[in-house]
């Protein structure tokens, strides 16, 4: 019998539709040993082939799939055309389930806090509003406290771009040609850009896009950083068609 597979994690490539059924790529950590002489395996991608009617139970779509935390169990095929294989492992879906996201919770908090400082920012303005009514001369008024704070953190939180840079767009509109999705990046190096990314907090180079189509030219590795790295915004350079 087939040996049964479970997956967790995100796609890392767009979704792509056939007659009765979609694919997508995933990817998990390989094995930390390997029999001697055999040389260790850092990441394995694997090709998820589901039938479109579980797919759309899920509630997923050609976006959500590629942000949503998902758990996969299937069994492993070679019946597969190499072609619309791009995966080391080609897993044949019988459940497919979208998992709770952790961050929910930090979200609401996230948004309390910002309630809080909206509510002592008012009391404050409040507060300097009764003053400025008691006095007889008006001075200027200078940005509070409060305002200045604010404008500081803002000025912090500003991520650092890599050299070159041109611009930075939304991970979302860029568009990903099938050509790279049939690639498979070294997975040593693509793990180096990942510990760059998290020592320095942004990628080692921007990615070469066009700039009104949005469709990736080159840095498909670096793509697959920032998808693993869930960025909302990637640094890029324009590439003008003549």
């Amino acid at each position: 019998m087939p040996h049964k597979m479970t997956l967790t994690g995100s796609a890392t490539g767009p979704l792509r539709e056939y007659d009765r059924y979609v694919a997508f790529d995933m990817r998990e950590k390989g094995s930390p040993s390997a029999p001697k002489g055999l040389k260790k395996s850092t990441f394995i991608s694997y090709t998820v082939f589901v039938a479109k009617k579980a797919f759309n139970k899920t509630g997923l779509t050609k976006k959500s799939v590629m942000h949503e935390k998902i758990l996969v169990q299937g069994e492993p095929t070679l019946d597969i055309p190499i072609d619309e294989c791009p995966g080391e492992i080609g897993i044949i879906c019988f459940q497919i389930t979208v998992l709770p996201n952790k961050n929910d919770k930090e979200a609401k908090q996230e948004v309390s806090k910002v309630q809080q400082e909206v509510a002592a920012t008012k009391q404050e303005e409040k507060q300097e509003s009764a003053a400025k009514e008691a006095k007889t001369v008006q001075p200027e008024v200078n940005e509070t406290p409060v305002q200045e704070k604010k404008a500081a953190q803002q000025k912090q939180q500003q991520p650092i771009q890599p050299k070159g840079t041109k611009d930075v767009v939304s991970f979302d509109d860029i568009i990903v040609p099938e050509a790279f999705l049939k690639t498979r990046p070294n997975p040593v190096k693509t793990e180096e850009v990942i510990e760059f990314v998290k020592r320095t907090g942004h990628l080692d180079k921007p990615l070469t896009i066009e700039k009104e189509s949005k469709i990736l030219k080159d840095g498909y590795r670096r793509y697959i950083v920032a998808k693993t790295m869930k960025m909302d915004h990637v640094p890029v350079v324009y590439d003008y068609q003549k």
